[in-house]
């Protein structure tokens, strides 16, 4: 437990709470000032968990034409209703899933000195550990740990991911190949949707990149006035999200309040990302989410954001855009995201596709 006099100094510095040393990290039993969020930005304990999250069995995509055809149907219902919905049948074992959330939680469990090497503020980095969005810099502190690294082509990256825990390579990379695996398969299903067939900048996502986001969310002691990670919408064009318990809310595109999604056992959360919404000219909007807590138990994230390679821009599809359908995006690349996010303080309301939408 700190002391008084630390506690007190501690209420007022963001500085004092950068990696290695957040409240989060030396698992604090109050909720310094920083971390504190504006009273109207703040969870609701009553918020209404989601009864209409579409789930879909995405075993039809690898059926009959007709089974197929209904699959990309719900896909695309989805995509434009709601920007997001979870996949059953997705063909990846459940062993594979609790491996790799196994994995995660045994990172973040080890002593500092094995995850010292990774801490940076550099978003560029393709290995990078951190706590905040821009630690001892935002206005705001986050409750969170995450490890983010780059995972394809994984024969490139896996060297420069941690060797603690030692099976941390094996066990992330396992389930890292499986899901990009399954996001190809989405993808296709997604463009299919549009109309614009199911191997639409499909070579180009093959040589693409795939970033794994993994994260902790340690308890809190006061839920109701911290988030995990303030609202915002991913760049990807897909994201596909593994999680263990409750946590995640949205506003789905067809609503205004906050809804809490429900984690069931082996379901993978599906989200639209910025690059998708310009891809499909608005069509299918990116999904505003946030990450919420708990003051009893660390839940665990790992979320796999898919997108073209490093300066491959994503433009609007032509056959999306016509006189009733006038362009409305700029096209942009994974590095014009990253030089967004070292520029702008997202967690301040600062939004990459609203950057990246042409004024008409």
């Amino acid at each position: 437990m700190e002391d008084k006099q630390q506690k007190s100094s501690d209420h007022g510095h963001n500085d004092e709470f950068s990696i290695g040393k957040s409240a989060q990290e030396r698992g604090l039993p109050y909720v310094p000032d920083c971390y504190v969020i504006p009273p109207s930005e703040r969870p609701d304990e009553n918020t209404e968990t989601s009864k209409d999250v579409p789930v879909i069995d995405i075993s039809g995509l690898r059926s009959t034409p007709h089974e197929r055809s209904l699959v990309v149907k719900d896909i695309g219902v989805a995509c434009r209703q709601k920007g997001f919905f979870q996949i059953i049948n997705h063909g990846i074992s459940q062993s594979v899933l609790d491996e790799a959330i196994t994995a995660a939680s045994n990172f973040f469990e080890l002593p500092k000195k094995y995850k010292q090497e990774f801490m940076s503020n550099d978003v560029a980095k393709p290995v990078r550990y951190g706590t905040g969005l821009k630690d001892g810099c935002d206005v705001v502190q986050f409750w969170r740990i995450f490890l983010k690294h780059y995972a394809h082509p994984l024969e490139k990256w896996i060297e420069y991911w941690p060797l603690n825990p030692p099976d941390y390579r094996e066990k992330m990379a396992h389930y890292a190949v499986n899901v990009r695996n399954v996001a190809m398969e989405v993808m296709g299903a997604i463009t299919e949707s549009l109309g614009l067939g199911n191997s639409y900048m499909s070579e180009e996502l093959e040589d693409g990149m795939q970033v794994m986001a993994v994260n902790c969310y340690p308890p809190c002691p006061q839920p109701d006035r911290v988030l995990g990670l303030p609202p915002h919408t991913d760049y990807s064009c897909i994201t596909i999200l593994l999680q263990t318990g409750q946590g995640l809310q949205v506003i789905s595109t067809n609503e205004e309040e906050w809804r809490l999604i429900p984690d069931n056992h082996g379901v993978l959360h599906v989200h639209v990302g910025d690059f998708l919404e310009v891809l499909s000219n608005g069509l299918y909007k990116s999904v505003l989410h946030r990450a919420t807590l708990n003051s009893e138990k660390t839940r665990y994230s790992i979320a796999s954001l898919h997108s073209l390679g490093m300066d491959e821009k994503v433009e609007t599809a032509k056959e999306l855009v016509d006189e009733q359908h006038p362009k409305g995006y700029k096209g942009s690349s994974f590095r014009d995201f990253l030089k967004f996010l070292s520029t702008n303080d997202i967690a301040e309301g600062s939004s990459f596709i609203k950057n990246l939408k042409i004024k008409s």
